[in-house]
């Protein structure tokens, strides 16, 4: 049989940078193809050559046995190539519908466009996605847009689907019916290309298996042909830990969240007598299907959401919600946002503007009129180092050239540049691989170990299992369970499920 999408030898480099070289991939009819690797293993640079996002230095890319030349995203969509990407190409102000259509070209007028939503709601049907189509899309969920992106891929008629960490956001019951569909449009013929970090994801549902590092293609195999710890020590090169590190030393409450009620951007209330206390000490995770007010409490906890009622008292400092996130900043709450490129990175501005952001007004790089550039400079490049953010050439280059879980590690050096009292971590390893989340995770327990209260939110049960010395579950707004850890993953499960 001949692969749908068979790319060989592909080098690409920014820069300077060799990002891939000579990198091999081949995904055929009827197949799920799990692609693996660190951040900035390259392997999203590859796919985006695919798709006609890069031009390659050299290689070759056929499809379906056809030598081509993928000059653009019209071409990649003319092949029938298409891929939904992890950070959303979205326009807010338009209805998931309307983003969907906006994305299809200009279609005629009455018939064309009802075929078209036609086709979408029979998507929607199919994958199970309970979605208001006629709901702006700056009004839904992380998961829900995720879920308008995968249908602008399938509307199009997409038969060699990429799919980039396409269960990072969703809860374990939408990513188990996410990656069925998969499954059944495997079945019809596609080629899907699952781009994840998942190793479960890879053992459960791919058929085939190709590993990168260091922009290079290491291993192609079959799954059910590798154990976990051979699969792991193909992706990161060496073994990772994954074992319980629980508190030394937990002391008194130091954030205390009582009867907090919110609403969400279209006025419905999401929080509803939310009360939490977190000790010095400690992690406190926060366990929930996706959309149970989690994403308005980290919200309101940064200050860029006000609260309806109740408080966030931060011992010795009084009520959180009457101050401004500067002041709350300066009281020392540091925090790491679901969403990196909304609330903690500015792509287009460099490596050390985004380090410095979190420290020019406190004075240590000089005053905002007259910024010390070579301080700045020195700092950013101690915290590349202490942090290990890798992919950075100088501290001047953007931000956006950055993978996510370098991303990633350059937000928390930034936030830990001075030890916090309160650390606020939504959803640390989204979209990240075994050894970037290990680092992040690493830098969360030090924190913890130092005497800081940490309210970890993360629909990634196995990850508030792995790093919480107690498990909150958040229902309908409120938390409805609490367990102390080593917990029982069924129980809290249950008690998630049982009260949605």
């Amino acid at each position: 049989m001949r692969a749908a999408l068979d790319m060989t030898a592909v080098s690409k480099a920014f820069d300077g940078f060799r990002a891939l070289s000579e990198a091999s991939f081949a995904a055929y009819p009827g197949e799920v193809h799990a692609l693996l690797g660190e951040n900035g293993a390259g392997k999203s640079t590859l796919m985006n050559v695919a798709v006609g996002l890069y031009r390659p230095d050299a290689g070759q890319i056929r499809v379906h046995g056809t030598e081509v030349v993928i000059d653009g995203p019209r071409t990649a969509k003319r092949l029938g190539i298409g891929m939904v990407h992890q950070h959303y190409k979205l326009v807010k102000a338009f209805t998931a519908l309307e983003n969907i259509l906006l994305s299809q070209g200009p279609p005629s007028y009455g018939a064309g466009l009802r075929a078209v939503e036609e086709a979408v709601r029979r998507h929607c049907e199919a994958l199970g996605f309970a979605l208001d189509l006629d709901r702006p899309v700056g009004l839904l969920s992380v998961a829900e847009q995720q879920r308008v992106e995968i249908l602008k891929v399938l509307v199009e008629g997409a038969r060699i689907l990429v799919l980039d960490e396409p269960t990072a956001v969703l809860t374990d019951r939408e990513a188990e019916q996410m990656l069925l569909t998969m499954r059944r449009l495997a079945e019809e013929g596609c080629a899907v290309v699952l781009v994840t970090h998942k190793l479960g994801e890879v053992k459960r549902h791919a058929d085939r298996v190709t590993v990168m590092r260091g922009g290079r293609t290491v291993a192609s195999a079959d799954p059910d042909a590798l154990s976990l710890p051979e699969l792991t020590a193909l992706v990161v090169g060496a073994s990772v830990e994954r074992e319980r590190m629980p508190a030394k030393r937990i002391g008194d409450p130091l954030l205390r969240i009582a009867a907090l009620a919110g609403t969400r951007a279209d006025g419905l209330q999401v929080l509803s007598d939310a009360t939490i206390v977190v000790r010095a000490g400690e992690i406190y995770g926060i366990a929930g299907v996706g959309g149970n007010g989690q994403t308005e409490l980290a919200e309101i906890l940064m200050g860029v959401r006000a609260p309806c009622a109740g408080s966030i008292e931060l011992d010795g400092a009084g009520d959180l919600c009457r101050m401004t996130t500067r002041a709350r900043r300066g009281l020392g709450l540091a925090a790491i946002p679901a969403d990196r490129s909304a609330y903690a990175l500015a792509g287009g501005l460099s490596v050390a503007e985004n380090y410095a952001a979190g420290a020019v007004l406190s004075g240590r790089f000089g005053s905002w009129f007259r910024l010390d550039r070579r301080a700045v400079r020195a700092a950013t490049a101690e915290a590349v180092r202490a942090f290990d953010v890798q992919g950075v050439r100088a501290p001047r280059q953007k931000a956006s050239l950055l993978s996510g879980g370098n991303a990633q590690k350059l937000v928390v050096a930034r936030e830990f540049a001075d030890p916090p009292r309160v650390v606020l971590a939504h959803s640390p390893s989204r979209g990240l691989d075994v050894r970037a989340s290990g680092a992040v995770h690493q830098r969360l327990r030090a924190a913890r170990d130092a005497g800081a209260a940490i309210l970890l939110i993360s629909e990634d049960l196995d990850e508030v299992l792995l790093l919480s010395d107690r498990v909150g579950v958040m229902s309908r707004g409120r938390i409805v369970a609490e367990f102390d850890t080593p917990a029982d993953r069924n129980a809290v499960g249950a008690a998630m499920v049982h009260h949605v």
